[in-house]
């Protein structure tokens, strides 16, 4: 069995595609798995240290801006396109996989497509409400469309009816052992740990109200901060530098660029900062997770505000508007939070009840069976 997974740009597309891709080669440890990703994109970096091998093919996404730059830019994405489907086939040619899945990117598109010219089965995994271009257009043309939600299928034309599968999350996540990971992390059993993180690019506001927050609450007794800034947000140990925050070694602040850990850092923490995309909830519903969510306002349809107020409205997770959010209000909830136990238990069961516990499988079974 030899499976072709797309997928890039985000973790919120990477991630579940490992997760399903580990979990095939679990069930089946003879399958041929190869991944295919963007040039120089954060997948590069995760799939491998995952375990698989990945192909890269040159893709950008079209700019919405109507400036000459941005007309430019567009130029050059359709000159890219076209060297992306010359290249999708010769990666499809030299692994001749039995089926190629699609997890979201732009670079889905070129490779997608080109398997499909090729009449090779294929497949795609939309995580989020609102549908991504790229698996707006190739719905109608693959043989299965796998949905997050159901309210997706709204917004897609597809050729054969959608499966409503939810979002798969790593079985190392949903499996870990708390109490080990908060040993592997030295975390003390007195000791709130605070998880936050705005994307694996990044957000400015999260990264902002974080250095304010760790600025108020650096003396705090009993609580831990691990911090990741995402790609663009590099900037942040240098401004808790100047604002006199200690972090690292000694302290009970830890920064980060991107956590590779997840396994090990989302079982361990008392308390998730995050936006509110797909993954991120899925994976926080999945171990019960208390959360502050801040929604992304750039996004499709305001789709991350859904996602949170489905989960607020159920007392399933804290929600603060970017437009509200400041290091104020933040350190302020938390502080909350850490002193109301019997709160942050409710949130946590709460965020249960609304998982679905099975998309894993499900998925994994879907895409072996197209491989078959």
């Amino acid at each position: 069995m030899r499976i072709m997974f797309v997928a890039g740009g985000t973790g919120g597309h990477i991630n579940p595609a490992v997760a399903v891709a580990t979990e095939i080669r679990r069930l089946d440890p003879t399958s041929e798995i190869l991944f295919v990703g963007t040039e120089g994109r954060m997948e590069t970096q995760i799939v491998p240290k995952a375990g698989f091998e990945i192909k890269t093919v040159k893709m950008n996404g079209l700019s919405r801006k109507m400036t000459i730059k941005g007309i430019i830019e567009n130029i050059k994405t359709v000159i890219l396109t076209f060297k992306a489907s010359s290249s999708s086939k010769k990666i499809i040619k030299d692994f001749k996989p039995d089926v190629v899945v699609g997890f979201g990117g732009y670079v889905t598109g070129p490779v997608l497509n080109a398997a499909v010219k090729m009449g090779i089965k294929t497949a795609i995994h939309e995580q989020n409400a609102f549908p991504g271009v790229a698996n707006k257009a190739l719905a109608k043309k693959v043989d299965k469309v796998m949905l997050t939600s159901s309210q997706a299928e709204k917004y897609m034309s597809c050729k054969n009816p959608p499966i409503v599968t939810g979002l798969p999350v790593r079985r190392e996540i949903v499996t870990a052992d708390r109490d080990f990971a908060r040993a592997s992390l030295g975390i003390k059993n007195n000791e709130m740990l605070v998880l936050s993180m705005g994307g694996s690019l990044g957000a400015d506001a999260i990264n902002n109200a974080v250095v304010e927050m760790l600025e108020l609450l650096k003396n705090e007794e009993n609580i831990r901060f691990l911090h990741a800034t995402g790609k663009f947000g590099k900037w942040v140990p240098d401004k808790l530098k100047e604002k006199n925050v200690a972090f690292g070694n000694g302290t009970n602040i830890e920064i980060r660029e991107y956590i590779e850990n997840m396994n090990v850092c989302l079982p361990a923490c008392d308390l998730v900062i995050s936006r509110a995309g797909a993954s991120s909830i899925s994976e926080i519903q999945a171990i019960k997770k208390p959360s502050i969510l801040i929604p992304s306002p750039n996004v499709a349809e305001n789709h991350q505000f859904h996602n949170a107020m489905t989960l607020a409205e159920n007392d399933g997770a804290i929600l603060i508007e970017e437009k509200n959010l400041d290091g104020e209000i933040l350190a302020k909830t938390v502080q909350d939070l850490k002193n109301n136990r019997q709160k942050l238990d409710t949130i946590s069961q709460n965020a249960l009840k609304n998982a679905k516990s099975n998309a894993l499988s499900e998925i994994c079974k879907i895409v072996m069976s197209l491989a078959q």
